[in-house]
């Protein structure tokens, strides 16, 4: 927290269809002034790493296309074929966070060239592949052109946010970790949120506190059924998890055991990766078990009263077990 007690990074996470996105959409309807005094945010800027999952699942559906073997999934509705492919996802998230704060923009030729180069450096870093490693000249310059138009939208948004003003505002940056159902703790690395945010910069987990939206496995699979729709994939809203993945990937995830167990009551305790040190991150939860939050998918003018105040009242009990560790 600056010293204007602003939160100065979020790191929002939960399992898939637990309400991070709605969360999001909720709060971008409040005032300045409201987020600012019941949450203690400042106007928002957004990292998240769902864009390049989606991605990767679009350039493995293109392959097959083809005739060719996937890169990064087993199947279409598997598991990533190399797990380690969570730590790309976080290395993605990093260089996504220099750049913001850099306020580096870039123009080339080809948005899915500069994604693929990016992918590849990511996965070097994570010790998993890249599809510069995996595809012959003709394939990849044909994925380029087919996947133009999705390396695009990451593009133009990445630019976007680096033409953000930082100072006063609140960096939420949002992912899903887990691991198979029924797996002891502590999960084994490359799986959960003791490993991804560990995999975080310690220029992110300096300033970071953690929000954690608390859901269920069960919840978050019927949530996830209920959310789906078959043109969404692309959508934050309404796009669905196959259900062997949230079987495997997302069957329960480690959040508990890293309170549990870490040094200081009220956070979680990680040592950076990078050899950047031990962090005691503070942690908040927004209590979801008791759906607080599928209502925002509806028009607003059906939003009521009572649906309000849940999500309200749950956010700011969550952001206030925050505020307390950061004092």
């Amino acid at each position: 927290m600056n010293e204007k007690n602003i939160i100065e990074t979020v790191l929002l996470l939960a399992l898939p269809a637990s309400g991070k996105s709605e969360v999001r959409t909720y709060m971008s309807t409040l005032s300045d002034e409201v987020c600012l005094k019941d949450f203690h945010m400042g106007p928002t800027v957004q990292l998240d790493d769902y864009p390049y999952v989606h991605f990767m699942r679009c350039v493995d559906e293109e392959l097959i296309g083809r005739g060719k073997p996937s890169i990064y999934f087993i199947t279409p509705d598997k598991p990533f074929k190399d797990p380690r492919q969570w730590g790309t996802l976080v290395e993605l998230l990093n260089e996504d966070h220099v750049n913001l704060y850099a306020h580096n923009k870039t123009h080339p030729k080809s948005a899915a060239e500069w994604l693929f180069a990016r992918l590849d450096a990511a996965a070097g870093k994570a010790g998993a592949t890249g599809p510069g490693s995996s595809l012959d000249a003709a394939t990849r310059n044909a994925l380029a052109d087919t996947l133009e138009k999705e390396a695009r939208h990451i593009l133009d948004e990445r630019n976007a946010a680096s033409d953000e003003k930082l100072e006063g505002r609140t960096l939420v940056i949002e992912f899903a970790r887990g691991g198979a159902q029924g797996s002891p703790m502590p999960l084994p690395e490359p799986f959960g949120y003791g490993y991804s945010v560990s995999m975080l910069s310690p220029a992110i987990l300096k300033n970071a506190s953690i929000l954690y939206v608390w859901v269920t496995p069960e919840e978050s699979r019927r949530k996830n059924f209920e959310r789906a729709r078959p043109d969404g994939q692309g959508s934050i809203l309404h796009h669905g998890v196959p259900i062997d993945v949230m079987m495997n990937d997302y069957g329960c995830d480690d959040m508990d055991w890293l309170e549990k167990t870490s040094e200081k009551p009220g956070t979680v305790t990680i040592t950076a990766a990078s050899g950047g040190g031990k962090f005691h991150l503070p942690l908040g939860r927004f209590d979801n078990r008791v759906d607080k939050t599928s209502f925002i998918r509806k028009d607003r003018r059906d939003w009521t009263d009572g649906e309000i105040a849940g999500i309200h009242g749950g956010l700011k009990q969550g952001f206030d077990a925050i505020i307390a560790k950061c004092r």
